[in-house]
């Protein structure tokens, strides 16, 4: 198997490091994520005069849009949420392989017999993340897996195998940006809005997904047609704001491609691409 991409934990830009790491710069993100706030950028890119802002966002990024469905976008968050075609993201389909449900930047880590894990610096409990609805414990021994979306990756995703989607749950939180910075000084997962759905799979039992929002806009927007749902089928988007995408599994149900597993170790994210096997199910013995 050819030898994946990877990315190394950045320094983040001075706009953050001001925002995040200063007296003056929190008190105005108190003010950025208001949700009055978030709603009133969310109309902006959603009007026709924000299509000016494609060119720059296309050039800055080295977006290659000849990879996506080719139409006229109709607003800046028409064209955030664009369709790659359908040949260039082909879901791996062997039932015993997992698969990621985005393109993200890719972290992997056990969940201790405590149900905490550690995130950059920063430890975040299965109770935060689920605001308390489900057991952690039934977590314990279990993998969280973190998809760190960028702006210049594909912001739909999709179903990691056939399942049936059993509830959802949405919970308020005020968003902030899901860049490493943002760790040093806020317990980011826990205070961003997010929704999670319980998916109960064909090949490896209970998966929870959550979707986390981010700062400004982050908006989640989730299709829960409910019940039965086919691996590759499309769950959901992110409007503008980078976001990030949180799998929970059981333990003794996935085993995690070592590559994968050895870089989350040394604080490397690995690249992934939505229906790119990342691991495969764990044989019972």
């Amino acid at each position: 198997m050819q030898k994946r991409q990877t990315v190394s934990q950045h320094k983040a830009n001075p706009i953050l490091r001001f925002l995040y790491g200063t007296f003056i710069g929190r008190g105005i993100l108190k003010i950025l994520t208001l949700p009055i706030i978030s709603r009133a950028v969310g109309h902006i890119l959603d009007s026709p005069l924000s299509v000016c802002l494609i060119p720059g966002m296309v050039k800055r990024n080295n977006i290659d849009l000849s990879e996506y469905e080719d139409k006229k976008y109709e607003s800046f968050n028409d064209f955030f949420t664009r369709k790659i075609k359908r040949s260039n993201r082909e879901f791996d389909r062997e039932p015993k392989s997992f698969v990621s449900p985005c393109d993200a930047k890719l972290s992997v880590y056990n969940i201790d017999e405590k149900s905490v894990f550690k995130i950059k610096d920063s430890y975040y409990t299965v109770d935060d993340l689920l605001d308390g609805d489900i057991s952690a414990p039934e977590y314990e021994g279990g993998l969280c897996m973190i998809f760190r979306l960028c702006v210049d990756d594909y912001h739909r995703y999709f179903y990691v195998d056939d399942c049936y989607e059993d509830g959802y749950r949405f919970i308020k939180g005020e968003l902030h940006t899901v860049q490493p910075i943002a760790f040093e000084h806020y317990n980011v997962y826990k205070r961003n809005a997010r929704e999670y759905t319980v998916l109960l799979t064909e090949n490896f039992g209970t998966i929870i997904q959550v979707e986390v929002g981010a700062l400004l806009v982050g908006k989640i927007s989730n299709i829960h047609s409910g019940g039965k749902q086919l691996r590759g089928y499309e769950k959901g988007k992110f409007e503008f704001g980078g976001s990030t995408i949180v799998l929970l599994v059981k333990k003794d149900t996935v085993i995690i491609d070592e590559e994968i597993v050895n870089n989350s170790n040394s604080n490397i994210e690995t690249v992934v691409k939505a229906g790119e096997r990342i691991g495969r199910v764990k044989e019972k013995v």
